[in-house]
């Protein structure tokens, strides 16, 4: 038998921020969350290995977008609806700013690109694609939409040269 889990995500660990921040609210500076970001991957990555890590931020990526999707996006009827009400939502949190770039569902084929987003924008370059949570995060999205699994890799990246990250995302048989 396997030991209770102690912090098993449920969206109800995000709290009432109204009760429990009733002066600081919601904000805080983007800082505060790469410090969180870079200190746990820099820990994972001395544990367990670059590889490791990547494969952890990118399953924690897709738990995440799975609960996003379905506590902020919830079901959509068509890909034009489910892109307005994503990019509306990314953009109101502070995540990013969503384009498609190509949409062919019927071949299970999509790349879409993530500006100003959280991870990586304004970082140095290191020659290093840094957004593999983000992958993992578009894979969930875009399978609790359609049904259908997607593997998603970055393509380009801030920290490589280019100035928004892009992603292909392709379906899984």
């Amino acid at each position: 038998m396997e030991p209770a889990r102690k912090y098993q995500f449920s969206w109800d660990l995000l709290g009432d921020i109204e009760l429990g921040r009733p002066n600081l609210g919601q904000s805080t500076r983007l800082e505060v969350y790469r410090l969180m970001q870079f200190s746990f991957r820099d820990i994972l990555e001395q544990r367990y290995g670059a590889d490791e890590a990547d494969r952890i931020f990118y399953d924690s990526g897709f738990l995440a977008g799975t609960q996003f999707y379905d506590n902020l996006i919830g079901p959509q009827e068509d890909i034009n609806e489910f892109v307005k009400k994503l990019q509306t939502v990314l953009k109101e949190l502070g995540v990013g700013i969503l384009r498609i770039e190509e949409a062919d569902l019927a071949n299970g084929k999509l790349t879409l690109t993530v500006s100003e987003d959280l991870d990586c924008s304004g970082l140095p370059e290191s020659g290093n694609q840094l957004c593999t949570y983000d992958e993992g995060f578009i894979a969930a999205l875009l399978e609790r939409f359609s049904g259908r699994r997607f593997e998603v890799k970055e393509i380009d990246c801030w920290c490589t040269g280019d100035r928004t990250c892009r992603f292909a995302a392709q379906a899984v048989s």
